[in-house]
């Protein structure tokens, strides 16, 4: 796993959004065929843009980037004031595991970058959810969620065997491997995945999608 995080504190609340390298044709392939390519992934940058910005300043957490491919590291196209951690291989499933394994101590929550409209609110609710609750998940509205999170305390435990991935099944398929758990509930997100979705956010999409620089 390819890692340009600085050292920190012995516990640390960590948060880290997953990433891909916002290549036109690489990112957002299902709202590409809606509203296409160049639109898409206009979206992506300025939503990946937006949302790491009203977030990484907060210091009540810190913020990593979790991109891939894990080439792009150290590419210049992604938000400054970062520290960055490659995904690794295997299913999402896989890599989430690997980061949620080998960070330092201390609760973590990852987000995508899909939902525009997560706020600090949203962050700080999780993580104090995680004082009280071995995991935190926030809802979709398709059968996924737009957050997950785990204490890690007193063990890291594996929560992704077997979940169906970008289905309808894959938040059952996580809450069943949390079942053993305390588990807190989120507010339920939607994200934005097709053009119905782009379309249902409205004036909050369209500034979204003007064109500026990821740095």
């Amino acid at each position: 796993m390819t890692d340009t995080r600085k050292a920190g504190p012995a516990f640390q609340r960590w948060l880290v959004v997953m990433a891909k390298e916002p290549r036109c044709g690489a990112v957002k392939s299902r709202l590409a065929k809606d509203i296409g390519s160049v639109a898409a992934t206009a979206f992506y940058r300025n939503a990946l843009r937006n949302v790491t910005a009203r977030l990484a300043s907060d210091p009540r957490w810190r913020t990593l980037l979790a991109v891939t491919p894990d080439t792009s590291v150290r590419a210049g196209v992604w938000p400054r004031a970062f520290g960055y951690v490659g995904q690794g291989r295997g299913d999402l499933g896989m890599r989430l595991q690997a980061i949620f394994d080998g960070l330092p101590p201390g609760p973590v929550v990852f987000i995508g970058t899909d939902i525009p409209e997560i706020t600090g609110r949203h962050i700080a609710r999780a993580f104090a959810a995680l004082a009280r609750n071995d995991a935190v998940i926030g809802p979709g509205d398709d059968g996924g969620y737009w957050l997950i999170g785990l204490r890690r305390t007193p063990r890291i435990p594996k929560i992704f065997n077997g979940v169906r991935w970008s289905s309808p099944h894959t938040l059952d398929d996580t809450l069943a491997n949390l079942r053993s758990m305390r588990v807190a509930t989120l507010d339920a997100l939607a994200d934005v995945d097709d053009g119905t979705g782009y379309h249902r956010i409205g004036e909050a999409a369209a500034r979204v999608v003007q064109p500026r620089r990821l740095t």
